[in-house]
């Protein structure tokens, strides 16, 4: 693990001291400063990843250090250290930026958790940045994951190629829309993208939205219409959901993709579009061939160059990007502060399933980020599907035999947290994603030595 380092502006020497031989993890690396003036210098000098900031100095006020610290670098981390009777002010300074608050006398596994929770986050989020100032037309998707990086690099040489069919399958929620948009946006600068969804629409109207109609081609058509198509001329138009086009369709559809010509309903001439054809879909388009709901031509004229779209747990690295990615929206939009995650619920959804995949992080966070403004956001706090327990796979019956199967393994992961964290039981308790009280209780019951 590399070093961290931690400045401390607090003019009580020997809390310092304490706190250098007390702490127990040797990749902290922990510099000092005694006045506020000592401790802007110190921090332009040596930038350091996380700082303990006492409010009462003796030149200047807490809350002013804070202030000249979040504008020299925002996003380094502040962790305010009050006195006992000082809670108001350290609420004042954790909505003036600061990340969290400690109050003398603390406990020192408390403050460790806190530093190394504190310079994860700001690691995922100089990630997140070079992240963003790495990527080109692909900026939107989010990660950097193998997986993912694939992906980008995939979307930029169909992007830059002249292609000008291509099919993207993928898991609903995996954000099949947002890799069309890449394409588009990697090909073109100011060309139109129009979107349709094919399953959105009723069988007897999607003909005349792609293609057009003429007035009076059929019952309600009041006046002439122009079709998607003819409006994508010179761009790309995405045809989302496209194993749900009705079969009717597909044939209209297939003739147009051999030569981009075609013929608005109730029309007489023929008419070409220069169009760039995405389709996306959730769908087994081969099965759908089998089963007489897709046509085989018009699939295998689609399918020229495929872009799978990975599901969420096919990219577990990307998670934490993705979560700060979405936090910062949702924080922003909301107008509030935002949540704070805590390392352990990060690995825990890491781990999960993501049925819902993109879409459903997306959600947890936007619910996180409207329920837990500025709060230290930990397993407690997620809905039942989430929780640890759903892990372990387990029949339905609770017998004997598998109640002993179950405290087995759960007094395995126990003495493996302990394990890792050299028998801290805070840092264990932070790595499970549980209380202290939680962890202790749990000792108790499986009669683990503490």
């Amino acid at each position: 693990m590399s070093n961290l380092s931690v400045l401390i502006i607090d003019d009580e020497k020997n809390l310092i001291r304490s706190i250098i031989f007390s702490l127990s993890d040797p990749s902290i690396e922990v510099a000092a400063a005694h006045t506020g003036k000592d401790g802007i210098e110190q921090f332009q000098k040596s930038r350091p990843d996380v700082v303990l900031l006492d409010l009462g100095l003796p030149d200047m006020s807490g809350l002013d250090v804070l202030h000249q610290l979040k504008t020299l670098n925002a996003d380094t981390p502040v962790i305010m250290i009050s006195a006992h009777g000082d809670t108001r002010t350290a609420v004042q300074a954790v909505k003036d930026g600061a990340v969290d608050y400690l109050t003398k006398p603390f406990d020192i596994d408390e403050l460790e958790v806190l530093i190394h929770r504190c310079a994860e986050q700001q690691r995922t989020q100089k990630e997140l940045s070079f992240l963003r100032a790495k990527q080109g037309e692909t900026q939107s998707i989010v990660g950097l994951d193998a997986t993912t990086t694939q992906l980008k690099a995939f979307i930029e040489q169909i992007g830059n190629s002249s292609a000008k069919t291509v099919l993207i399958t993928g898991e609903s929620g995996t954000g099949k829309s947002l890799i069309a948009r890449c394409v588009h946006d990697t090909r073109f600068k100011d060309a139109p993208f129009i979107e349709i969804n094919c399953a959105a629409l009723p069988e007897q109207l999607i003909e005349a939205e792609l293609f057009g109609a003429e007035r009076g081609a059929y019952t309600g058509a009041s006046q002439k219409r122009d079709g998607l198509i003819a409006l994508a001329d010179t761009g790309t138009l995405f045809l989302d959901e496209i194993g749900e086009m009705p079969l009717s369709a597909q044939t209209k559809l297939l003739s147009f993709l051999e030569n981009r010509s075609y013929r608005p309903i109730g029309g007489n001439r023929i008419k070409q579009a220069n169009v760039v054809v995405i389709a996306a879909t959730n769908r087994d388009l081969k099965q759908a061939v089998t089963d007489g709901a897709f046509r085989e031509d018009l699939f295998y004229r689609l399918n020229v160059l495929p872009i799978h779209a990975p599901a969420l747990r096919e990219r577990p690295k990307d998670i934490p990007l993705l979560i700060k990615y979405f936090t910062e929206q949702f924080s922003s939009k909301e107008g509030s502060k935002a949540p704070l995650w805590d390392p352990a619920l990060i690995q825990l959804l890491q781990t999960y399933a993501w049925p819902g995949n993109i879409r459903e992080l997306k959600n947890l966070v936007e619910r996180f980020t409207i329920l837990y403004p500025g709060i230290t956001a930990t397993a407690q706090h997620l809905p039942p599907e989430y929780a640890p327990q759903q892990a372990i796979q387990t029949p339905e019956s609770n017998t004997p035999e598998l109640t002993s199967q179950v405290e087995s393994k759960e007094r395995e992961i126990i003495l493996k947290a302990l394990s890792d964290s050299n028998g801290r039981k805070s840092v264990a308790a932070e790595k499970l994603g549980i209380s202290r009280h939680a962890l202790k209780r749990r000792l108790q019951r499986l009669n683990i030595e503490s």
